[in-house]
């Protein structure tokens, strides 16, 4: 890896980032072999891809878009159930006929019309290969002594985007899982406490898969600088923090 004009060339794909036309969203632009893949970097957990003419939302919710502004999907992936994350309104709006949501088995306690992924499957859908990995707690609890997460209750999705293997890890913790990953070009990981992990947690499961491309998200108010000052020796990984809350707005962490 090699820095040219202050762009990174990185498995042969030139990586740029650009802002969206009315500044309300962060977007980046990797080059695949088969044309752009757009990422817009939505909020807090929220996600949309673009690719070969499709687009897919990762956990749409209302509370961070506008969805009559955005284009509707072809395929939804929501990683579980809770409110930050599975927003039945903003589904039916942006579904079409054919439109593919897929979910957990929890997820169909609020909205029925999901195709089921339980941790560990594997399916096509829309022409796009998506694993699903375990996504849970296993240090952070509620008063109660239950994880924020159960496992087997939510899904981290890797889509495959002409080669390309996109991480969204979901709400999660650095699980065995997750450090037993293998060739993962980018990675989204949450980071705000006490609902996923802090940058330490992040740092140990990057070291661990060694993502090309990093983003910290659902980071709430933890400082991201944390995490870049961790990675700092690591060459190989990219760390990109982008804006996903509100500008001049004190936006707190976020799980339900």
């Amino acid at each position: 890896m090699k820095k040219i004009f202050g762009f990174i060339i990185l498995f042969s794909a030139l990586v740029f980032s650009i802002s969206a036309g009315n500044g309300s969203f962060e977007k980046d632009v990797i080059k695949t072999e088969k044309g752009d893949l757009i990422i817009t970097l939505v909020g807090h957990g929220t996600l949309m891809f673009e690719f070969d003419g499709k687009v897919i939302h990762v956990d749409p919710v209302g509370r961070v878009a506008d969805y009559s502004k955005l284009p509707k999907a072809d395929l939804v992936l929501v990683t579980h159930h809770h409110g930050d994350h599975l927003d039945a309104d903003v589904l039916e709006q942006i579904k079409k006929e054919k439109t593919v949501i897929i979910a957990t088995e929890k997820c169909t306690e609020k909205f029925s019309a999901c195709k089921i992924m339980k941790n560990g499957d594997t399916q096509t859908a829309c022409g796009f290969k998506i694993e699903a990995v375990p996504a849970y707690n296993i240090v952070n609890k509620r008063s109660s002594g239950d994880p924020y997460h159960v496992k087997s209750e939510g899904n981290g999705y890797i889509i495959i985007f002409a080669g390309k293997r996109v991480y969204v890890a979901g709400d999660t913790e650095n699980t065995p899982e997750m450090k037993a990953l293998k060739n993962i070009d980018i990675a989204f990981l949450p980071m705000n406490l006490p609902y996923t992990m802090t940058p330490e947690m992040v740092a140990d499961a990057a070291r661990a898969f060694r993502p090309g491309i990093l983003y910290p998200y659902h980071y709430g108010s933890t400082d991201t600088a944390k995490l870049v000052e961790l990675l700092k020796g690591e060459k190989d990984i990219e760390v990109r923090i982008r804006r996903i809350y509100p500008v001049k707005k004190n936006r707190g962490a976020g799980s339900l």
